[in-house]
């Protein structure tokens, strides 16, 4: 029983040509670029800014997330040099089939999907939020049963997936170019919060920039960071460790840079576009979110830092409720972008995992007209509208969190394993300092999973065992990989 028989770099771009899977050609850097800032920026500056300042790292909130841009950073050099090499939907998945093989690629696909569904859903819950609040502020409240805190059934979340879905459908280049509306609309409110709030701060906030560590019932029991649990430390918030557990929270905040490298069959020119949309899209994000901490923290003090909309707030609490109003648009159409990429990258890894048969090959079928994989578009945009309509924030961000890490770890081995297996390989880009840049990359990912809490570790492990199961009783005898011979066109 070989489970870890690998797909040839070949034979993975050879699988991009045959008509009924083929997918079109229409993105630029430029394009790749905006779509990695669309889902970059949203969800970490809108949201958990505020709520990693309070509870776990303090003013030091912005070397948290200089801690997780650098991991990102080291993972991003990884994806270029594989994304480039290997462009073909699928991302780690198809990463993984042509060096670890089949076996890791499922695990690696199946990750993907707990990661990309509950980031989309969980997105979407935040953005039905920010509306509602938006509606509330001219007058025009939406019932606490559809649209609270705690609603019966998220109806605003579940609206904006359908919309989103429907644009999925409509073709990748409509995608990029609603998009990139969207992506100018909040990067111009991000510099707006930087350059407005330079104003209100006070220079007191920021003292300590380091609280001292203390014990909370934020990282009491399951809770706590894993490191600390199996190391007997008395779980702590704030202090050294505090900024640590923070960045592997905050790490949330990164999630999108991959989804560039999943897009790579639909760009025109991806040897060279794709590599720069990925560290293009890092870069301006991890600055961003830099300077957008700093003003807040320095705007407020972090112990009163709401932990729902900290940016709004922050402006409202030194009595700039006008900018607090644009900063709300401006939050709605960064999750907007953010949901519309998250569902874009999930399709396009379950694609490659459909026509590779390790899923019902039926669902990889391209329609004529639109140029898109809408059978799996649909599928999938129900799943997503299914979760946001009855699943809240709470911890789901560190499940994403785990799975991400997971996925740059193979990724980062990867890059090792192929130069070694397949040197004589064209790779018009390649990542420095091979094998040292991708094994410190592993070992950076290893210790944020690590400072992620015990809790999130066995829903990872469940969710694992879950796919194992999967795969056995279906992947493993369907694979095409296996049975090449089994090439019977879809329907």
């Amino acid at each position: 029983m070989d489970i870890f028989r690998t797909k040839s770099v070949e034979q993975s771009i050879r699988d991009t040509e045959a008509p009924e899977h083929q997918l079109r050609k229409r993105l630029t850097a430029t394009d790749l670029t905006v779509f990695g800032i669309g889902v970059i920026v949203g969800t970490g500056i809108f949201v958990l800014t505020g709520q990693v300042a309070k509870e776990m790292a303090g003013p030091a909130v912005a070397v948290s997330f200089i801690v997780a841009g650098i991991v990102c950073g080291l993972a991003a050099l990884c994806y270029a040099e594989f994304a480039s090499t290997i462009p073909v939907a699928g991302s780690a998945y198809t990463f993984a089939f042509a060096t670890l093989g089949e076996f890791p690629a499922w695990i690696i696909g199946w990750d993907l999907f707990l990661e990309l569904a509950l980031a989309a859903a969980v997105v979407a819950v935040g953005w039905s939020g920010y509306f509602a609040s938006m509606l509330a502020s001219i007058g025009l409240g939406l019932p606490a049963s559809i649209a609270g805190e705690d609603p019966v059934v998220n109806v605003p979340a579940i609206v904006i997936v359908l919309l989103l879905t429907s644009i999925l459908v409509a073709g990748i280049k409509v995608s990029s170019r609603v998009n990139l509306i969207l992506v100018i609309t909040k990067i111009a409110v991000v510099l707006l919060v930087i350059v407005a709030g330079l104003f209100f701060i006070k220079t007191a906030n920021y003292t300590p920039f380091i609280p001292e560590a203390v014990s909370t019932a934020r990282v009491e029991g399951l809770k706590a960071p894993l490191i600390q649990f199996l190391f007997g430390v008395t779980p702590v918030a704030f202090g050294v460790i505090g900024i640590f557990s923070a960045a592997a929270i905050v790490f949330f905040a990164f999630i999108g840079f991959d989804i560039v490298a999943t897009a790579s069959e639909e760009t025109i020119k991806p040897q060279r576009d794709v590599p720069r949309g990925i560290l293009a899209s890092l870069a301006v994000c991890t600055i961003l979110y830099v300077a957008v901490s700093l003003v807040v923290v320095g705007m407020q003090n972090y112990t009163r830092l709401s932990t729902s909309a900290p940016l709004s707030d922050a402006f409202v609490a030194v009595g700039q409720s006008w900018l607090a109003a644009i900063i709300s648009v401006g939050a709605i159409a960064g999750l907007t972008t953010v949901v519309l990429v998250l569902l874009l990258g999930q399709t396009r890894v379950l694609f490659a995992m459909c026509r590779d048969g390790l899923l019902p090959r039926p669902l990889a079928k391209v329609d004529r007209h639109y140029g898109t994989p809408a059978r799996l578009t649909v599928l999938i945009g129900l799943i997503t509208m299914v979760l946001a309509g009855f699943v809240s924030f709470g911890e789901l961000a560190e499940l994403v969190n785990i799975g991400t890490l997971f996925a740059f770890v193979v990724v980062s081995l990867g890059v090792i394993i192929l130069r070694r297996t397949r040197p004589d390989l064209p790779r018009a880009f390649r990542a420095p300092l091979v094998p040292w840049l991708p094994i410190v990359s592993v070992l950076a990912c290893l210790y944020l999973m690590l400072n992620l809490p015990v809790l999130t570790w066995l829903r990872f492990l469940i969710w694992m065992v879950i796919g194992v199961l999967l795969y056995l009783a279906f992947g493993y005898w369907n694979s095409r990989n296996a049975f090449p011979w089994q090439k019977k066109s879809v329907s």
